[in-house]
């Protein structure tokens, strides 16, 4: 609707041009004969949209590279974000994510069988809570658990709040860590550390630059991806990467 509305604007400009120096009676006749023209091959109008369609998709291809190439090193070495799969994978997938997301849960499992099933990705997860209080206190929650207990219990945590379907609470975190025996006390102190607070603005200021408005967003090499892809989209990505390399 928005693309149908911006070519009826075109077109109305356009037509306004070439009236300008026709009479009242021209200027009618000629919109007349444009209406009809549309009416009778709407294939034309068809064709417009999808001109317009293409060129935005490359205009916003082009901005997201570039984006992704401005923003190379708080992407892929912050010092911080959690890292998986090959370390020395040829193609690093970085994901943005939110554990009260639904689609970062869907995505969640076929982002793991990518990289088991490839073995040469390596994957990189930026915490991106904004679906309300109950992710900032998951992501709180996660970080802190990679600062007191390391990548492996983080990864634990991870995987386990992404799957969680009941409400994100003190309670329900202190159950989760103490199912991995984690040292729930020193977690729960260090949510509102100074530390903690900085990776989660680190990665909010990221995303602002990025323009990431929504979860999942991925980053395939120099290639963004805003929302869901399944896993047949990803290794197709993967592969264009490759190529590309």
């Amino acid at each position: 609707m928005r693309l149908t509305s911006t070519i009826a604007a075109l077109l109305l400009t356009t037509t306004g041009l070439f009236a300008q120096d026709m009479t009242d009676a021209e200027r009618a006749d000629f919109r007349a004969e444009v209406r009809a023209y549309l009416l009778e091959n709407p294939e034309v109008l068809m064709e417009a949209i999808g001109v317009l369609e293409n060129r935005q998709a490359e205009a916003e291809a082009t901005r997201d590279e570039r984006l992704a190439s401005m923003n190379a090193a708080a992407l892929l070495d912050d010092g911080f974000s959690y890292e998986g799969g090959n370390p020395d994978g040829d193609i690093t997938i970085v994901e943005f994510i939110d554990y009260r997301c639904g689609f970062c849960r869907r995505a969640h499992p076929e982002v793991a069988e990518l990289v088991s099933s490839d073995g040469n990705i390596r994957v990189i997860t930026k915490e991106f809570p904004i679906l309300g209080e109950q992710s900032v206190l998951a992501s709180q929650f996660a970080v802190a658990t990679k600062i007191v207990e390391g990548d492996e219990a983080y990864k634990q945590v991870s995987d386990a709040l992404i799957a969680l379907r009941s409400d994100v609470t003190p309670a329900s975190l202190g159950s989760l860590a103490s199912a991995f025996d984690l040292d729930v006390d020193a977690i729960f102190a260090e949510m509102e550390s100074p530390a903690v607070q900085q990776v989660l603005a680190n990665n909010r200021a990221l995303g602002d630059r990025m323009q990431i408005t929504g979860t999942p967003t991925f980053v395939f090499g120099d290639q963004m991806v805003r929302g869901y892809v399944d896993l047949a989209q990803m290794r197709a990505i993967v592969a264009q990467e490759r190529d590309d390399s």
